[in-house]
């Protein structure tokens, strides 16, 4: 009898399902294999739409998954219309000021500008509540990296910087190499570019406001950066060159070749720098002086207390401009140092060995491990991974969603706390060069480099301790509405 009585149950309650019109089904069968529904979909906005920009928030929506809201940037008619194309409902700005007061909607924010705009444009965006992807370097001066990296503890928000190689799942082999004592403790650390590869050492082009595209708002493409009229060449790239504007090579990959020591030895603030820059000669035992401009070559040196995954100093060395270390004897003659051709890359030296890798921006890190005892290891040179950019920005998005000190926002490779002290660190480079221009005039037309010394780092109070002069590069002025 009981038996027939659930066996009526089972019969009533199909009947009654069929007979409903209300159906109770998974929201992957409504929209899908992958689909999100709209209430969990995180609505992202971009700062820089155009260039680097593009690609930055195409992988932070993850296919579409998550929903773009917005686009800014000061002229749609290049680069950036491409990314309007993409995303044809998201609204158009020009001021991010305005898009971030006005849409409330919105969740977080890649910022892919030039490198004066990072920080005032993130500090807005986290003052407002919103989560922020700022492309590297996360600053354009020590203060800024610093303030960014506060701001992101005090509001509680989702950062991540983009240096997109140290989410590369091949920086755990060399990570392994360190931990497990193969270098021995590692003392001296090189690090070389072919950047810069775009006009530097050279004098700025003059104003001339006839030549303005008409799509571009040169206003606000100035945004901190001191009022002037147009100058031609500068944007959409060859910003970089100067010091109102860009961080120089240091600024372009310092974050993708620094960073791999700097992580991997678990390096923290510098005690010192110093370095020389190239020359260039208009005429006979007359250097040109363009303190505005980065050089065209630099070779920078800073120093760091031992560490706990190396207890002994450490000394880095930068060269940019196409100049590299010599080659060490350990590794053989006809092989690459760092990456192809030997462009790009770093040496980290130690008392059994050598660790030599690429670049770590999407080129691939080609590790390899070559031992004083003849002994090597070599990770592959061609990668192939299912995610573009290593998944560094789809990672940032699930930490978003997740939630500050969430456990995916606490294994994001680069959020501003780690990232905030490794760029202090790149751009402690460009505090030393440009303290390597500071000159004075004396009598007679003779000309005191006063500030061509050691320079002596105090990191917590970011602070140079033995010349005043230098710590006017510690940060910078800004105009009215876009101060940090």
């Amino acid at each position: 009898m009981k038996k027939n009585n659930k066996e009526s149950r089972r019969n009533f309650i199909k009947k009654g399902i069929a007979a409903s019109s209300i159906f109770i089904v998974p929201r992957n069968v409504l929209g899908g294999p992958g689909y999100t529904s709209p209430s969990d979909q995180l609505n992202i906005a971009a700062i820089g739409s155009g260039g680097k920009g593009a690609s930055d928030i195409r992988n932070a929506s993850v296919k579409g998954r998550e929903r773009v809201v917005a686009l800014c940037d000061v002229d749609f008619s290049g680069s950036a219309s491409s990314t309007v194309k993409k995303f044809p409902t998201a609204k158009r700005y020009a001021d991010y000021r305005i898009m971030l007061d006005k849409e409330k909607n919105i969740d977080a924010v890649t910022i892919s500008t030039p490198d004066h705009v990072h920080a005032p444009a993130g500090m807005y965006a986290m003052e407002r509540g919103k989560h922020v992807y700022i492309q590297k370097p996360m600053a354009h001066n020590i203060r800024e990296a610093r303030m960014l990296t506060q701001m992101a503890r005090k509001q509680k928000v989702v950062t991540q910087m983009g240096n997109q190689g140290g989410s590369n799942p091949y920086l755990n082999m060399v990570q392994d190499w360190i931990d497990s004592g193969k270098v021995g403790a590692i003392s001296e650390v090189k690090i070389w570019t072919n950047r810069p590869v775009w006009p530097q050492g050279v004098m700025m082009p003059k104003p001339n406001p006839s030549l303005k595209p008409e799509a571009l708002n040169w206003d606000l493409w100035l945004g901190p950066a001191k009022e002037k009229p147009y100058t031609p060449n500068m944007h959409p790239f060859s910003w970089r060159g100067w010091w109102d504007y860009g961080t120089g090579a240091l600024g372009d990959v310092g974050c993708h070749l620094i960073d791999i020591p700097f992580r991997t030895l678990g390096l923290k603030y510098p005690t010192s720098a110093e370095c020389s820059v190239g020359s260039v000669f208009s005429k006979m035992w007359n250097p040109d002086y363009i303190p505005e401009g980065c050089p065209p070559s630099s070779m920078i040196t800073i120093n760091f207390d031992a560490t706990k995954k190396s207890n002994s100093p450490i000394q880095m060395t930068w060269s940019d401009g196409g100049i590299r270390p010599p080659h060490p004897e350990i590794i053989p003659p006809n092989n690459d140092i760092g990456g192809t051709n030997s462009e790009n890359g770093v040496l980290m030296i130690g008392e059994k060995g050598i660790i030599s890798t690429n670049i770590n921006d999407s080129s691939p890190l080609m590790p390899k491990l070559y031992l004083n005892d003849g002994t090597t290891d070599f990770g592959p040179e061609v990668e192939n991974f299912p995610e573009p950019e290593y998944g560094h920005q789809r990672k940032w998005v699930d930490a978003c969603k997740a939630g500050f000190n969430s456990k995916e926002h606490l294994s994001l490779t680069s959020s501003f706390d780690y990232a905030g002290p490794m760029t202090e660190t790149v751009l402690m480079g460009n505090l030393a060069i440009r303290s390597y221009m500071l000159r004075e005039e004396k009598s007679r037309g003779r000309i005191d480099y006063y500030a061509r010394k050691k320079l002596l780092w105090d990191g917590e109070n970011m602070k140079i301790t033995n010349l005043e002069a230098a710590n006017q590069f510690v940060s910078r002025e800004y105009r009215d509405g876009f101060g940090v």
